[in-house]
């Protein structure tokens, strides 16, 4: 029985030992597709091959999307796998909202240089926001932050470290997490994951430093990141805010809830940020 013991207890310690040292190599998935599949010309879109230069050096991939008439611009921080390309379906839906966007590969993704990190991701967020301000010429007041997933924890750093003179129209987190501890503490109990994570993401706190209106947006029937997941950040954060409930799995949600998706962000837009359909 003793050996039993200390076998099983010799494979957890293993398994804790991986988690501690792949935790990065779980988060971050840019293999999952470094090349791109399309480009929105194969969806009838106008746009143009941006190159970003962030603070420490880095070139990164990203595209802006324009439309005509524009009610505001949208900064697009997507998920944690893959690369812009396979995001044409989401980047189509905010075209026709009026909204044009512009769409960011992180560091280490699709064709961008370097490889992630948590401090990366920022840098390469600050490095998408500066481009709006400084090349396409936009006030904050014209520009939407939206995150989804993982791009949620990022778009609502960002927008938690603005000043509130330069702060954005609104804010949009879909399928947002807490934290980094907190979601892989929900997924893998059997984990001392709060004490093995050495990435953060801390939405929940970053959302009570958000000045700007924010749409929370989430599905019940999310089976990558659990619904109350996104409940505690929206309960988390500072008003103005509201959220939206939307049906579908994780990566489907957005499609699976039209037009109950698309509506919901068009009323948020006007209502809350002022942001007209010309």
């Amino acid at each position: 029985m003793l050996r039993i013991l200390a076998s099983l207890a010799a494979i957890y310690a293993i398994v804790v030992a991986l988690a501690w040292f792949f935790q990065e190599r779980l988060l971050y998935l840019p293999h999952m597709g470094r090349e791109h599949v399309a480009t929105p010309t194969d969806r009838g879109m106008v746009w143009e091959s941006v190159q970003l230069e962030t603070e420490d050096g880095l070139t990164l991939d990203a595209w802006w999307i324009p439309v005509e008439n524009s009610r505001g611009s949208l900064l697009f921080f997507h998920g944690n796998a893959g690369n812009i390309s396979h995001r044409l379906d989401s980047i189509r839906q905010f075209n026709r909202l009026g909204l044009s966007v512009l769409i960011v590969d992180y560091r280490g993704y699709g064709r961008s240089e370097g490889s992630p990190s948590e401090a990366g991701t920022a840098r390469d967020a600050r490095a998408s926001w500066r481009w709006l301000l400084e090349e396409a010429e936009l006030s904050p007041d014209e520009i939407v932050l939206f995150g989804r997933s993982l791009g949620a924890a990022v778009a609502a750093e960002l927008a938690a470290g603005l000043a509130a003179d330069v702060s954005p129209a609104a804010v949009i987190l879909e399928s947002p997490f807490r934290s980094v501890p907190s979601l892989g503490q929900s997924l893998y109990p059997f984990l001392p994951v709060r004490w093995l994570a050495s990435l953060d993401y801390d939405t929940e706190t970053y959302v009570t430093r958000v000045a700007a209106p924010l749409l929370v947006i989430h599905s019940r029937e999310d089976e990558i990141i659990p619904f109350p997941q996104g409940e505690a950040v929206f309960e988390a954060a500072s008003e103005p805010k509201e959220m939206l409930v939307i049906r579908g799995g994780h990566n489907t949600g957005f499609l699976d809830s039209e037009p109950e998706y698309s509506d919901g962000i068009d009323a948020f837009l006007e209502e809350r940020a002022g942001l007209r359909q010309p």
